[in-house]
Order: structure tokens, then sequence, then C-alpha cells
């Protein structure tokens, strides 16, 4: 979401960042702002400045379920006055969480995990909340792929399996063994994992584009070959370069990655290019020949906290050098 920043009597705001994986406009967020009464243009030195009097709710259809605009109408929509409806919205377990944080503060919204969701804006007087976070249901899949990649097994704490509901079924279709009791997880890889048949990325509940890479670091190791769709990012495949340093046998023709799998990979120097990406080297890297150093490791921090002490409490030889 948006970082603002007060200009006088209106808001500037950078233009966001984040990795390189493609196309990422922010046209459904300013549209959306536009039609709630914003004024928005684009300046120069990177910056966008927007200036309202007022917001004022009104009916948003969302060209594609954006997680990121779905969160941002919300937000935007607690003071606008009147109802702010959002039709196509994103049905992300992110959306729900943010919907129940709201609710604590006392703003009537209502619909998230659905299509449409309705906030009823106004003069709130906002009350203090304590809310928890949910668990990052991306980091744990990507531990989940480590089980697989390694032929390991994990136990794995305060978990949400409804969230992880299309990653827990292609793991057990490429041969893990994945066990739910309430809120714990065990992950147990197979001593050969078997290719998968087509794997597309989908908003959620399909399978999640920020799982892609580690998925396909995890099938380079698998019996047969396995054939992968990137249906959101059109730029989500620069780990593959990398991992053919390593042995991995990868094929790319737009947006289809065809992967055969090998029966080793080899330790080699990597650079993480973006944040997925870089997991995904991780995960080669545990079930690699030799040493894997990988560089860039910034992106990595971006999305996982200490990475390498939670793999070496679980056995991993892996250390970061300053």
């Amino acid at each position: 979401m948006f970082s603002v920043f007060r200009l006088q009597n209106a808001q500037s705001v950078a233009h966001p960042g984040g990795c390189e994986i493609g196309p990422r406009p922010i046209d459904l967020h300013l549209k959306a702002l536009k039609s709630m009464g914003a004024k928005v243009q684009d300046a120069q030195r990177g910056f966008i400045y927007c200036e309202a009097d007022r917001l004022t709710g009104c009916d948003i259809q969302l060209d594609y379920p954006s997680v990121g605009a779905t969160e941002n109408i919300m937000l935007a929509s607690v003071f606008a006055e009147g109802e702010t409806i959002i039709r196509n919205a994103a049905k992300e377990p992110e959306i729900i969480d943010l919907q129940n944080y709201l609710q604590s503060t006392g703003v009537h919204v209502t619909g998230a995990g659905t299509s449409i969701v309705r906030i009823h804006g106004g003069e709130h007087k906002l009350r203090n909340a304590e809310h928890t976070i949910i668990t990052d249901r991306i980091v744990t899949g990507t531990y989940m792929a480590a089980a697989g990649i390694t032929g390991g097994e994990l136990l794995l704490r305060n978990v949400i399996p409804e969230h992880l509901s299309s990653i827990i079924s292609l793991l057990r279709e490429s041969g893990c063994r994945v066990v739910v009791k309430g809120s714990t997880m065990l992950v147990a890889g197979p001593a050969r994992l078997r290719a998968l048949d087509i794997v597309r990325t989908l908003p959620y509940p399909g399978f999640p584009t920020d799982m892609q890479a580690q998925l396909v670091a995890m099938l380079t190791m698998a019996r047969g070959t396995s054939i992968i769709v990137e249906t959101v990012f059109e730029n989500r495949y620069k780990h593959v370069d990398e991992l053919l340093r390593m042995g991995a046998n990868i094929k790319l023709e737009g947006r289809i990655a065809v992967v055969r799998g090998v029966k080793k990979l080899t330790g080699a120097n990597v650079y993480a290019r973006d944040l997925r990406g870089g997991a995904a080297l991780v995960l080669a890297g545990l079930a690699a020949e030799g040493e894997t150093a990988i560089s860039d490791i910034k992106h990595i921090d971006r999305g996982y906290e200490r990475i390498e002490d939670k793999l070496r409490q679980a056995g991993a030889s892996i250390q970061r050098v300053n």
C-alpha cells in the first residue's frame, strides 16, 4: 500500500517500487480514488500528487481482483461519505484480515473473502483495538517446499491450513506427506519427488504466483517433466537462469516453464534477482551438492525474517556472510 507524505494542502506519494517482475501499474488504485472525488496528477521526480476536500463513497468495479487495490480502497473508504462497494474484489486471506482489523476499530465493513466488499464510511470515531496479524502463507509455503526438495521433515506450528489448500494439494501430488492437526502441520518430502502435470498461477484460492519460484526449484529434482504457467506476472522467471547454473533443466517459452527433473543440483554462485526467486535459490542450495553462495540477499530479507536461523534450527548448513 502507498506511503503518504504531507505537502501543503495535498498529499504526495512516491511511485511504488518492489521486485521487477513485470508491469505493476497502479491505475486501478488511482481510478478508484478519482471515482471517490480525489484529484490525482503525476508529477516529476517520481511522485504522484493527490488532493481532495472530501471523499465520497461510490460503486467501484475492479478490472482485476488486485489485492493492493482492494486494500487501498477499503482504507480510503473508512472516512468517505456514504457507502463504497468494491466489485470483483480480491478474495485473499489478507483482505479478510484487514476487514477483521477495521471491524475491531468500529468500521462497518462486510464481504471480505467474496467478490463484493461493502464499506460504510463517514465520521467514524475509531476505537483502540488489539489485532494479531495472520500467519504469512507464502513463508509457510516456502518452508513446506524446503521439506519437499530436501526429502526432509518439518513440523510447522501456527499455520492456517485453509489458506494453504492449493499448496498442500500440489505437494501431496508431488509425493510429499502433509499431515494437518489444527494449526500444526507436518511436511515430509519423499526420496524422489514426482513431476506435476500443469500448474497455473492464479488469484486466490488458486496457486499463488508468490510460490511459483519455490515450486519450480522443487520440481527441478522431480522425476519426470512438469509444466508451469505464470498467468499473473510476465517477468517472473528470473530465477530460472540461476537454477540453470546449478544444473537444472528448464526451458522457457513466454510465460510457460518446462521443468525436466534432474537427479542432482550442484552448488554455484548465484544471484537473487527478486524476493521469491531468492527464496527459490535458498531451497535449491539446501538440496544441491557442494556449496551455494547467494548474492543480493537484500531481496530475500524483504519477505523472510532471518531465514537462515530458522533453517539452521531444522538442521540446514547455512550461514549469512557479511
